[in-house]
C-alpha cells in the first residue's frame, strides 16, 4: 500500500487493498476492504458495489491506505471504523471499550426473559436493571431501548470507557434513562437498590492469556478482559456485592467463560444465597450466561 501519483478508482483502490491484506495474513480480506471503503467514501456497501468506476480523491485513498495499513497490522475492524453493532444499534467504540461480541447479546435476552416472568406488571420507573462493567455502555443501552419504563444504572471502573458510553447514550437519546458511574464492579451502589444485575464482567484467566486471539491480546484493554490468574476472580468478588445492592428475591444474568459452568455453579452453591440457578447456553450449545435469584 505504498502511495500512488495516478488517480484510484473505487475497484482498483479494493484490488490493492485485497492484496496487501492477504500479503499480511488478515482474514476476511475483501469484507474488511469494503467496510474500509465505505467508511472513507462516506457510503454504504451497495454504492460500492455499483460504482466501482468511482474516483478517489487524494485525500481519500491517503485516508484508505492509513486505514488498511492499520487493518493489516492487526488492529481491530471496529477500531479504525469507530462503530459496532449491537442489539441492531449502532455503538462507538474505541481502543478503551471492549469489542461488542454478538454472543453478550445473550446477556441481554436472558434479563429480558426474567423482566417477562417477573417484572412484566411494573409501572414506569419501578423496574431498576444495572450493568456491571458497562463499558460502551452494550448492555445498558440495548435493555433501556427495549424496556423504555425502566431505569438502568450502568457502572464502569475506566474514566476512558465511562465518556464512550456516556457518548453512546446520548447518540442513541437515553441518556435520560440510563445513568452512567465510575466505580469497582458494585462498590457505592445502595444496598437493596436493584431488580436485576446484568452484565459481562472480564472472565479470562491470565494463565490463558497465549489462548486469546493475538487481535484481541494486543488491542482490547486489559482491565475488560481479564478476571485474575483463573478468571472466577471477578465471579468471587462480584457475588457478595450482588448480594448487598439487589432487592430481595433480584436476579443476575451474566455472561461467562465456556469452560466455567462447573466452577461457577460450585461458587453459587458455597455462597448459599442464590436460588433458581441456570447456565443459558448460546447458539451452539455452549455454557454462556449464568443466572441466579437472591433467596
Amino acid at each position: 500500500m505504498n502511495g500512488v501519483s495516478e488517480v484510484m478508482t473505487i475497484k482498483q483502490a479494493l484490488t490493492t487493498a485485497v492484496e496487501y491484506l492477504q500479503e499480511n495474513r488478515e482474514s476476511e480480506h475483501r469484507r474488511d476492504a469494503e467496510t474500509l471503503m465505505m467508511q472513507v467514501m462516506g457510503c454504504d456497501r451497495a454504492h460500492v458495489h455499483a460504482h466501482p468506476e468511482r474516483e478517489l480523491t487524494a485525500l481519500q485513498w491517503e485516508d484508505y491506505e492509513d486505514a488498511v495499513a492499520k487493518r493489516a497490522r492487526g488492529v481491530p475492524l471496529q477500531y479504525i471504523t469507530g462503530h459496532q453493532e449491537f442489539w441492531g444499534l449502532d455503538f462507538l467504540v474505541s481502543p478503551a471499550v471492549l469489542i461488542p461480541r454478538p454472543q453478550t447479546e445473550h446477556v441481554v435476552e436472558a434479563a429480558l426473559a426474567i423482566v417477562a416472568e417477573h417484572y412484566a406488571s411494573c409501572a414506569e420507573g419501578e423496574l431498576h436493571l444495572l450493568d456491571v462493567g458497562t463499558g460502551a455502555g452494550t448492555i445498558a443501552l440495548a435493555l433501556a431501548h427495549t424496556l423504555p419504563k425502566a431505569r438502568v444504572l450502568a457502572t464502569e471502573i475506566s474514566a476512558e470507557a465511562l465518556e464512550v458510553a456516556r457518548q453512546n447514550g446520548a447518540r442513541l437519546g437515553l441518556s435520560n434513562r440510563v445513568r452512567f458511574q465510575q466505580a469497582d464492579l458494585l462498590t457505592g451502589i445502595a444496598s437493596g437498590s436493584i431488580d436485576i444485575v446484568a452484565g459481562n464482567p472480564p472472565y479470562i484467566g491470565r494463565k490463558e492469556t497465549l489462548g486469546v486471539q493475538r487481535q484481541v491480546r494486543e488491542h482490547e484493554p486489559d482491565v475488560a478482559l481479564f478476571g485474575g490468574e483463573s478468571g472466577m476472580e471477578v465471579f468471587e468478588k462480584l457475588l457478595p456485592q450482588m448480594v448487598e445492592v439487589l432487592k430481595p428475591h433480584g436476579w443476575f444474568a451474566l455472561e461467562m467463560g465456556y469452560t466455567q459452568e462447573e466452577p461457577m455453579r460450585k461458587l453459587i452453591a458455597e455462597d448459599g444465597r442464590w436460588t433458581q440457578v441456570q447456565i443459558v447456553p448460546d447458539l451452539q450449545g455452549i455454557p454462556r450466561v449464568a443466572v441466579a435469584r437472591r433467596i
